[in-house]
């Protein structure tokens, strides 16, 4: 009886293929970061050489000045879309994750998809538009800042509730039951234990939103209209100012001026979105870390 050996199956054409596709995940990595880094070295270049910190403290005259209104401005919208989206975002979406799973709760979660779905679907411009017949004109607000969160908020809660319910999905189903198993409430347990341990991808959706928030400017000139002052006590029916409406506006403008004001609008925007990525890393890794400590 004679032993046949065939020796070991060539592994030329597999290492030619991990090769291939290892130089497809660099070509697709280069592809995502080369826009990204070729606006911003863009930005950069064109801002730089022309930037004055005073910028920064004094206010707007048309199309000169600094920006000092725009970026309080700027900040104030941010800040109403975290409170007004991030609450009903992140609400809705543990409402689809731990809610909407049973019998009794599928036909709301469904209905909810949908609705996200739809939402999440509309050009800004057009939910600027509807915001500023209906809220502008139709309830006789004017151009102010309680239409422009409104609208913004509705932009940006589709993104937090996926976000919200995807990361909640991924807490594994062992910390529900140890929680139960110890004799938590469900809303304790839901607080405590799985909203805790999914706050990194919450927080990745909050980022998202803010970032979309900032860098919004169809739906805000049809609802907030623009001010050259600060913003006040009484700002929710008052016009206010925002960053990409000297973006948007002063680049189009025929002065040298105007075109710098513009780059500094830009430059201020893209230091505000890292400085939003910084922050969210750090909360990310802190939480993380406190996870894998409790562990």
């Amino acid at each position: 009886m004679s032993i046949i050996t065939t020796g070991y199956p060539k592994t030329g054409w597999r290492r030619a293929k991990a090769a291939g596709f290892r130089v497809f995940t660099w070509g697709s990595l280069l592809f995502v970061v080369g826009p990204a880094l070729w606006l911003i070295i863009g930005v950069v270049v064109r801002a730089v050489p022309n930037w004055r910190w005073n910028v920064l403290t004094t206010m707007s005259q048309g199309t000169s000045g600094g920006l000092a209104n725009a970026i309080v401005g700027t900040a104030v919208l941010m800040l109403g879309v975290l409170v007004i989206a991030g609450t009903v975002g992140v609400l809705t979406g543990i409402h689809l994750s731990e809610f909407a799973v049973s019998r009794r709760g599928r036909a709301s979660g469904a209905t909810m998809r949908i609705a996200v779905d739809v939402l999440s679907g509309f050009p800004s411009i057009v939910l600027g538009y509807v915001g500023y017949v209906a809220l502008c004109v139709g309830l006789h607000w004017g151009f102010s800042l309680l239409p422009a969160l409104i609208i913004l908020s509705m932009m940006v809660v589709p993104y937090i509730a996926k976000s919200t319910e995807s990361a909640l999905r991924q807490v594994p189903t062992n910390y529900r039951e140890g929680a139960e198993a110890l004799g938590m409430s469900t809303g304790y347990a839901l607080r405590k234990v799985v909203v805790k341990s999914a706050l990194p991808g919450i927080v990745t959706g909050l980022l998202i939103a803010l970032s979309i928030a900032g860098g919004e400017t169809a739906p805000l000139l049809y609802t907030a209209g623009v001010t050259n002052n600060l913003p006040t006590w009484s700002i929710l029916h008052h016009p206010i100012a925002y960053l990409t409406y000297y973006v948007w506006t002063d680049w189009n403008q025929p002065s040298a001026e105007a075109h710098i004001v513009s780059f500094d609008a830009s430059l201020i925007l893209v230091v505000m979105v890292l400085v939003l990525l910084i922050v969210a890393r750090v909360i990310v890794a802190r939480t993380q870390r406190h996870a894998e400590g409790a562990r």
